[in-house]
């Protein structure tokens, strides 16, 4: 088994936030992987938290503000430098999303569906009742049994593969856009590869929880694509 990098991109959503890093940092197999979380211009309050819990509990922080001088989103950068570093140390890349909580084995079983023709491996999101929930409504038909398919996944809680990652460069992702999962999701299976959602491995998921504006999609949709297009948020 190959080493697995997992990071976490946040910014602020601080008590969400410990809780993911909890979680991951609870895994039984933590001792197989290295574990990084971004800061995107957290306030410093935050910022200054992060630091306390990585000491804490034995993680990685980087603060983008000592490396980037562009405006948060970043995760195309936070995309690029994490893919470096898997590639660098043979490792596979898992990413956990700053509302999401892992259980111990969650990261055992992402990797066991890793083969040499599979590009990514995605846990899936449930809410606190247990029940599938966004963004992986589409696949609450398919129960308990785990899928290959060629829809679009989230990067909630996701593996990609190391072959998956050399194979295409996050150099040449939109700069113009501010999330990937959906494009890099059909890159992989543009490339040839199997993407796998897995109905028997689940996380807590709380949508939209890192960014609450969005959460006007359901309860005041006008007034979410308002905002979405006048202020050009979340460029997918």
């Amino acid at each position: 088994m190959k080493k697995l990098l997992i990071i976490t991109p946040v910014k602020d959503s601080i008590e969400l936030t410990e809780k993911t890093i909890r979680s991951v940092m609870d895994s039984v197999n933590r001792d197989a992987f290295d574990y990084v979380v971004y800061d995107d211009f957290s306030t410093e309050e935050n910022a200054c938290r992060l630091d306390d819990l990585s000491l804490e509990l034995g993680f990685r922080v980087v603060h983008l503000r000592d490396v980037l001088n562009t405006p948060s989103p970043n995760y195309r950068s936070v995309l690029q430098m994490a893919q470096q570093e898997a590639i660098n140390d043979d490792c596979h890349l898992v990413i956990v999303e700053s509302d999401v909580v892992v259980d111990s084995v969650t990261f055992l079983r992402l990797e066991s569906e890793v083969r040499d023709d599979v590009g990514l491996v995605a846990a899936v999101t449930v809410d606190e009742n247990g029940d599938v929930n966004f963004p992986y409504l589409f696949a609450r038909k398919w129960k308990n049994r785990n899928v290959e398919t060629k829809k679009r996944f989230s990067f909630c809680c996701t593996l990609l593969t190391n072959n998956f990652l050399k194979s295409y460069s996050f150099t040449s992702l939109d700069p113009t856009k501010n999330w990937y999962d959906v494009f890099i999701s059909h890159k992989s299976i543009e490339l040839g590869f199997q993407n796998i959602l897995q109905m028997t491995n689940r996380v807590v998921h709380r949508p939209h929880s890192s960014r609450p504006w969005k959460l006007l999609k359901y309860t005041n949709p006008l007034k979410y694509y308002w905002i979405k297009y006048t202020k050009g948020f979340d460029k997918i």
